[in-house]
């Protein structure tokens, strides 16, 4: 498979503990932590008047009166904001070629505005394929929380990637 780039439409940091890795570079219990980024309301309600309207996501005073006592954030846009995080890192930004799927995606406890997120990162599994030598799985779970240290929400990727030299 050949190389390919594409031009993001923001910055990835370059840190020592986040340059770009291979499926071979991974082993269980490997541990990443992402940098966080703070929601704001109009953020909040931006996303929800386009893709998940509900009233506790889009009106402050219909959400006062919702069970969350508040407004929250969409748990898309949570879950949205906890891979960006990831993939902006640039970690797999010369091996990512697609991932077949998410699981066990669960969220924990509702995203405020001002609340600010970082997402922690475990491999769970390593699995170079059997059928095509050049790539393999790596299964990933991801847990977001706040700035008190709060579980937000938490998903396990299967990431599809390539392997060093391939």
């Amino acid at each position: 498979m050949e190389d390919f780039f594409v031009s993001l439409p923001f910055p990835i940091p370059s840190a020592p503990s986040m340059s770009p890795l291979f499926l071979d570079d991974l082993a269980p219990g490997q541990r990443f932590t992402t940098p966080g980024i703070t929601l704001t309301e109009a953020e909040i309600i931006d996303f929800a008047w386009r893709y998940d309207p509900q009233p506790f996501h889009l009106d402050v005073n219909a959400a006062a009166e919702s069970p969350y006592g508040g407004l929250i954030a969409s748990g898309f846009q949570s879950l949205a904001l906890a891979f960006r995080l990831f993939i902006q890192s640039g970690i797999f930004s010369r091996s990512s070629i697609g991932s077949p799927g998410i699981d066990e995606l669960r969220w924990l406890a509702p995203v405020r505005p001002g609340d600010t997120l970082h997402t922690e990162i475990e491999v769970l599994e390593v699995k170079p394929s059997s059928s095509k030598p050049d790539r393999g799985i790596a299964r990933l779970k991801y847990v977001a929380a706040n700035q008190r240290g709060e579980a937000v929400l938490s998903f396990i990727v299967m990431h599809l990637l390539k392997r060093a030299g391939a």
